[in-house]
């Protein structure tokens, strides 16, 4: 039988383990589960409903999620993973079952499973299939709560994988990222006004104008930083955008950056004269998501309710 996700979170973790130092792929880390649990040729390539992935792929594709959402398990590069002091600490523990409700120990596992403000737990994006564990069924939630609940969940997952991806780009490829969004929520008009507008890549990030109309006949300025986690931009970084804005006699800014602002840098912005918005990483991400800049829509899922106006003439 084909493991749930939190059963496979102990096998990943061993596969590791086994490995050392040395990087191991998703693809071998899949084979070494599918073996661990002495799966048939057909139980490892059995598909989702949609066809698009197999059952045990998206399976262990989500206790990675979890297990590096809690510091277990940590990825060098894309589909490459090692484990993490945290997670051999985890296997050395006699009899210990790793779950989901072993890694609410973890704070940034806390951080990121109260993003969604739910107890339901996804088995597969695709169709949005929907578990609920013994102490989630006496919640009340109805079903058609579950699975908006688990929309939101997986959109959550997804909007955290877009922002560790755009904060590894080039800045050649982060500048056409920008554009590519702000076309697609209307601004600039044409995607070559836009590029012009925005001018060229520096400091990790892009720096320049953009039209707010097609005919420019409002402009934003725009500064973007594109940087790590931790990097946060401070109260003094807003100053200097301000004056920058100053100079320009600019009454509009927006300051976007890929990491996120102190809480001094929030404060100074609100207190400014010139109107500055301020976009962080996670406000990038779900804009990206929105606009499918980085993403695309995989399923499209209908809720049905009965039309009570067809009954009406019964």
């Amino acid at each position: 039988m084909i493991p749930n996700y939190q059963d496979c979170m102990k096998p990943f973790l061993l596969t590791l383990q086994k490995s050392g130092s040395e990087e191991v792929k998703l693809r071998d880390i899949i084979i070494s589960i599918a073996d661990h649990f002495e799966l048939t040729d057909e139980e490892r390539v059995e598909p989702l409903p949609s066809g698009k992935q197999p059952i045990l792929d998206n399976r262990v594709g989500w206790a990675r999620t979890y297990l590096a959402k809690a510091g277990l398990i940590d990825s060098p590069r894309r589909a490459n993973f090692v484990i993490t002091n945290r997670g051999i600490t985890a296997l050395n523990t006699p009899n210990l079952e790793i779950n989901n409700q072993y890694l609410k120990q973890f704070d940034e596992f806390v951080a990121f499973t109260s993003l969604s403000n739910t107890k339901v737990t996804v088995e597969n994006t695709q169709q949005a299939s929907i578990k609920l564990d013994q102490q989630q069924e006496g919640s009340g939630i109805t079903p058609d709560e579950a699975l908006r609940n688990a929309y939101k969940t997986i959109n959550d997952a997804l909007a955290q994988d877009i922002l560790e991806r755009t904060r590894n780009v080039s800045p050649a490829f982060f500048e056409q990222l920008l554009i590519d969004l702000l076309i697609a929520m209307g601004y600039g008009g044409t995607e070559e006004g836009t590029a012009h507008a925005l001018g060229k890549s520096g400091d990790n990030g892009v720096d320049g104008v953009i039209n707010q109309d097609p005919l420019g006949v409002d402009q934003i300025y725009i500064q973007a930083k594109r940087y790590k986690q931790g990097n946060n931009i401070s109260s003094g970084d807003i100053r200097d955008f301000f004056g920058a804005l100053n100079l320009h006699n600019a009454q509009k800014g927006l300051f976007i950056t890929t990491s996120d602002f102190t809480s001094s840098g929030i404060d100074t912005a609100q207190k400014l004269s010139t109107r500055i918005v301020l976009v962080n990483g996670n406000d990038l991400a779900r804009l990206m998501l929105r606009y499918n800049i980085g993403s695309r829509d995989e399923q499209v899922l209908k809720l049905k309710k009965i039309d009570e106006e067809f009954f009406e003439g019964f």
